[in-house]
């Protein structure tokens, strides 16, 4: 278990009215600067998705965010999402949304389906306990960790969604595959059963000079233009590009970002790591 998880109680699913409002207009700020970006970029208002980041994050907080109009939600550990789901579905539900919902029961109504994402790194002795409850997987960052989703995938007669993670910024902390590789691995993953490419992630270099933060991002567009223009089987679904957090996110929406997966500008500095 990871140590936080001894001292918070995550599947927690009330929350106090003022945080409650502190969430709803953090979620309004951070949608205005989304909106912003996109118009200063030229592109049209909505083409970006706002994914909460919610790791350490209790359910009725994670809630807070969903009631402010966040319909995308990403964890990073299968520890929390096991921890969270239960209650995660059961609020949903009450609000008339579904949580993940599989084909034979999603809704043509957009407004009424929250997407649940893994955001963080994925041990293969782990898979078990995400692939049931989590529509896409970012952080797929090489072929044996994909052959094994798939191989669960297909067991549960399930189709995952996955992106492929690129280490853009080249920075050795940094899980992600290299950028030269990121097309051949892709074209790759792109064939296996049970999972569907959907695009790219990336996280931005950890420094402050815009250009070299924008490179990365420039790169990772190409790549993925490159991948959807090839006509290779299976990558005709691989549109997305999730790249940009609070610090960056503007940059990413100018290099053509379709996700920026958001915690800190939505709930604040995290008491845990």
């Amino acid at each position: 278990m990871v140590s936080y998880m001894e001292h918070i109680d995550l599947s927690n699913q009330k929350v106090e009215a003022q945080r409650a409002a502190q969430i709803r207009d953090n979620v309004a700020t951070v949608m205005d600067r989304i909106h912003a970006a996109e118009q200063q970029a030229g592109r049209s208002s909505g083409e970006v998705k706002l994914l909460a980041a919610t790791k350490t994050r209790t359910v009725g907080e994670i809630m807070a965010a969903i009631d402010a109009g966040v319909h995308l939600i990403g964890e990073n550990r299968p520890q929390e999402v096991t921890a969270k789901v239960e209650g995660l579905q059961a609020l949903c539900a009450q609000r008339g949304l579904a949580l993940n919902p599989k084909p034979h029961d999603a809704t043509d109504d957009m407004s009424a389906r929250v997407g649940f994402h893994l955001i963080g790194q994925l041990q293969a002795n782990k898979i078990n306990k995400v692939i049931d409850h989590v529509g896409t997987i970012e952080s797929v960052d090489n072929l044996q960790l994909a052959e094994r989703i798939s191989k669960r995938a297909v067991a549960r007669d399930l189709n995952i969604g996955i992106l492929l993670e690129v280490n853009e910024s080249g920075e050795f902390a940094k899980s992600g595959c290299e950028p030269d590789k990121a097309f051949e691995l892709a074209c790759t993953m792109a064939t296996l059963p049970g999972l569907q490419l959907q695009g790219l992630m990336t996280i931005g270099a950890h420094v402050d000079d815009e250009a070299t933060i924008r490179k990365g991002f420039a790169h990772l567009r190409t790549v993925r233009d490159a991948i959807l223009q090839s006509g290779e089987q299976g990558t005709g679904s691989c549109s997305e590009l999730s790249m940009g957090m609070t610090h960056d996110m503007e940059y990413a929406i100018r290099e053509a970002s379709t996700i920026v997966r958001v915690g800190t500008a939505i709930f604040g500095p995290r008491a845990f790591i």
